[in-house]
Formats: C-alpha cells, sequence, structure tokens
C-alpha cells in the first residue's frame, strides 16, 4: 500500500482521515494475506480519497504564490517610490 504525504494526511477532514486509517489497515492485512487483486482495489480507493486533500494543498501552494507576488509587487512599488522621491529632492 502506497500511503499519502504528511502533508495531504495534515488537510483531511477527521472523517477522511478515519477512513484513510482504515482502508491502510485493511490494506496491509491484505498484503500479508498476498492477496494483491484486492489490495489494487483498496488502494484506488484510497487514492480517490486523498483527491480533496490533494487539491487543499494546490489550494494552500496558490494562495501563498499570490502572497508572494503581492510581497513582491509592494516591494518593488516601495522601491520605485524611493527612487522616485530621490529624484524629486535632487531637482
Amino acid at each position: 500500500m502506497r500511503h499519502c504525504s504528511v502533508q495531504v494526511r495534515g488537510l483531511l477532514t477527521r472523517d477522511e482521515l478515519d477512513r484513510y486509517n482504515a482502508l491502510m489497515e485493511v490494506g496491509s492485512y491484505l498484503e500479508t494475506q498476498k492477496r494483491y487483486d484486492l489490495v489494487a482495489t483498496v488502494q484506488a480507493e484510497v487514492d480517490l480519497l486523498i483527491q480533496p486533500g490533494i487539491e487543499r494543498l494546490k489550494e494552500k501552494g496558490r494562495a501563498r504564490d499570490r502572497m508572494t507576488q503581492e510581497y513582491l509587487e509592494e516591494k518593488r512599488r516601495a522601491e520605485w517610490e524611493a527612487q522616485m522621491s530621490a529624484l524629486e529632492e535632487d531637482d
């Protein structure tokens, strides 16, 4: 069974996380029984279950990128205003 990342698990709701843990436990048991045909089905369910967490992680990344872009724009604007003030003082 393939686990999802800690970041994704951290963004799952309590219900999603409980279901994830239960499916992983079932999958591990099936692996010990060498029932790999059923493990594939359980893994497919896990993959579907974690999709909302993956989307939440992507949205966090997009929000962080927007905040970084806004910060850099504000910094450039402040530098430009400082340069303009310095030019006006030289005149």
